[in-house]
């Protein structure tokens, strides 16, 4: 998944002493010299080191192996200090037990489906690698002609439709790419398709982008995208127990009542497996925009090509092992902070997910040497490696549903990392913490220079500048905590767009990653102290560091993008618009009494600091409703949500937006009627801060 990072100017005052949000100045420089021997312990060979040894064998959800990882990882965590168990759950984690593809027309050809061994990659003939599959599609043995669809979203079904192209009773073959995975097969089966081929053309992530691997980092002809194509946009976790945890024994939901299971079969395949298919279509040839770099004219079909799939699976329930370590807190233990990280692979998964959780073990033996000096955080931090997060963020949506009750008493903030590698620092997140990212990120370096992250994302020296983060949508573990929960969320992590060449195939391993990634090791050390520093100050600073000015404002701009909407004078966003005001005013007013707070902050009573951040932390949970978003209940955020044809992309104002998008103008009216009372509920939640504050 890409993160957006968007840099504005101006917004912070870079100071002599800069300050530190949520501290008084005479504990900020303390807390300053706790930081600076922090981001000091992450070290490149030890991040070299997690790597390699999570990734030294294919270790899929519910296998031995993820077993085996996952008390790896607890014995290690274990080692430094902390105190870590594993929680597991039971899920349903279907495996492949047929797969077959042939073409029966024009020509013959069975697909390999099969990814080679590289000679120069040992790890590449490892035992155990799972097939290339999607998982929750439909078995089925099914033969018929053939339509290629281009990605296979909306506006390319609208193009087939317009030129007399029905899909029909056919099978469609859809490029990766433009949308989420799952997206095609359910566009697919809505527009009349029987099943869907998945294919990787070099265009995206092949010889077009550069060399393939060995050679350089893209796909190789015979490489597969694995991947689930569960409806996660419905809602993500075990498909049987939607809302509730999926625990052995436990309540199960009739197949027939699932939801977010795929109605037609769907396989991924290799280029090399999808040009005799392509090459064998008629029909018109494909427009330009549609045509990938094969060396074929791409038409669309439908036949002359007529295609047998016949795929079946193991649909077994399955063990997932989630690795939890806590820190207790010594002032505030009811209140906690949060960084998780999943440990599963579709193979061995060197870059996705073991370089991300490199960081959060080397951030986990930070804090472990940051106790044995005698510090202890003021609140509880948790740290979590979880399970199942490729099958569709199972372990931690699971582990979120267990513990709904406690989370929404004490959870403060859930930080969130995934695959990690060179090039930029991404960043998406809650905008009530916007103002406390970009101070950790101008007190955290850049890898490989003298730059802050701030100054290196900018390219520029200069001052003053802040960050502003981009929405959260969903295809990583935060969409629990966020949607779900209502808990402030950040996801970040370093990308550069050469990972999407071995993306979720056998090639994900340490001899691709130790060549063509982050090869220094550096980016997962200033990934490491990214998180170690946010979490030193979310743990301990006496105030909360959330602020609501940049929340109102960003909201601000959503109802700007409303308005702009084909069709956008039948919508009515009065109501909204003098809330959002109202909201903004009370933001004000509260960062006003939040800084005549802050320096009273080390005298005050525990038991009403307490109560003030409590009150200052729930302001995103004001942001829910218990009756979700329409058609998925699952979803209680009203700001953000992942689209339902967007896949991982957000769509900001859901309720609203997508109603509006689909021209349904009296829907999207009275959705606009309930943001309205969301902003009063917010802003209900930050008079309620800062009347706290007024008490300290």
């Amino acid at each position: 998944m890409i993160l957006v990072l968007l840099l504005l100017l101006p917004a912070l005052t870079y100071a002599a002493e800069p300050s530190l949000r949520g501290f008084p100045a005479k504990e900020a420089r303390q807390q300053k010299v706790l930081e600076d021997k922090a981001r000091q312990i992450p070290q490149p060979d030890r991040i070299r080191e997690n790597i390699r040894a999570m990734s030294e064998r294919p270790h899929h959800a519910g296998s031995p192996a993820s077993k085996a990882v996952a008390e790896s990882l607890l014995k290690l965590l274990k080692s430094f200090g902390l105190d870590a168990s594993i929680e597991e759950f039971e899920a349903l984690l279907p495996y492949p037990t047929t797969r077959k593809l042939e073409l029966i027309a024009p020509i013959r050809f069975e697909a390999k489906l099969k990814e080679p061994p590289i000679p120069d990659d040992p790890d590449s003939s490892d035992e155990g690698q799972i097939p290339a599959y999607n998982a929750y599609a439909l078995g089925a043995d099914i033969t018929a002609p053939l339509v290629y669809v281009n990605y296979g979203v909306p506006e390319d079904y609208a193009y087939l439709k317009q030129n007399g192209i029905d899909v029909k009773g056919k099978i469609v073959i859809a490029r990766y790419g433009s949308t989420w995975r799952g997206v095609k097969p359910k566009l697919a089966h809505e527009n009349g398709a029987i099943g869907c081929l998945i294919y990787s053309d070099p265009k995206e992530d092949g010889y077009f982008a550069g060399d393939v691997y060995p050679a350089g980092p893209f796909r190789p002809k015979d490489s597969v995208q694995r991947g689930s194509v569960m409806d996660i946009a419905v809602h993500p976790g075990d498909p049987l127990t939607p809302g509730w945890a999926s625990e052995k024994g436990g309540r199960r939901l009739p197949f027939a009542e699932v939801k977010t299971l795929q109605k037609i079969p769907v396989l991924p395949i290799s280029y090399a497996d999808a040009m005799p298919l392509l090459n064998s279509l008629g029909g018109p040839v494909a427009p330009e925009s549609w045509r990938g770099a094969l060396p074929i004219t791409y038409h669309i079909g439908p036949g002359p090509a007529l295609a047998h799939l016949q795929l079946d699976f193991d649909w077994s329930p399955r063990p997932v092992y989630n690795v939890i370590a806590r820190i207790p807190g010594t002032d505030f233990p009811d209140q906690w902070v949060m960084y998780g990280n999943h440990h599963d692979a579709w193979v061995n998964g060197a870059a996705d997910p073991a370089s991300g959780a490199a960081a959060l073990l080397e951030t986990a033996r930070s804090l472990g040497e940051l106790i044995k000096q005698d510090w202890k955080p003021k609140r509880t931090i948790v740290l979590a490696l979880w399970d199942a997060e490729e099958f569709g963020l199972i372990g931690s949506t699971e582990w979120a549903e267990k513990h709904a009750a406690d989370l929404d008493k004490k959870l403060v903030a859930y930080l969130n990392s995934d695959m990690n590698g060179r090039g930029q620092l991404s960043a998406t997140g809650s905008h009530t913490l916007e103002a406390f990212l970009t101070e950790v990120l101008r007190d955290v370096k850049a890898p490989n220079t003298d730059k802050s992250l701030l100054e290196a994302a900018l390219q520029s020296k200069e001052k003053p500048f802040r960050i502003q983060i981009g929405a959260l949508g969903s295809g990583s573990d935060y969409a629990a905590f966020i949607h779900h929960l209502g808990v402030s969320s950040l996801n970040l992590g370093f990308s550069e767009g050469e990972a999407r060449g071995i993306y979720h195939s056998i090639y994900d391993s340490f001899q691709w990653y130790s060549h063509f990634s982050d090869t220094k090791f550096t980016h997962g050390v200033a990934l490491s102290q990214v998180m170690v520093t946010s979490l030193l100050r979310l743990a301990d600073a006496p105030l909360l560091p959330f602020e609501f000015g940049n929340f109102t404002r960003t909201v601000d701009g959503y109802l700007t993008e409303l308005s702009k909407l084909k069709g956008a004078k039948a919508l009515h966003l009065e109501s909204v618009s003098k809330e959002l005001a109202l909201t903004s005013k009370a933001a004000q007013l509260y960062e006003a009494r939040y800084k005549l707070a802050l320096e009273k902050a080390s005298t005050a009573p525990p038991e009403r600091l307490a109560e003030a951040n409590e009150l200052s932390f729930r302001a995103e949970r004001a942001m829910l409703l218990p009756a979700g978003l329409p058609g998925r209940d699952w979803f209680k955020h009203q700001i953000y949500a992942p689209g339902l044809y967007t896949g991982y992309d957000a769509k900001t104002l859901p309720g609203i937006r997508e109603a509006a998008e689909a021209e349904k103008w009296d829907d999207a009216n009275q959705q606009a009627q309930i943001i309205a009372g969301v902003l009063r509920a917010i802003r209900s939640q930050i008079q309620q801060a800062d009347r706290a504050l007024s008490r300290l």
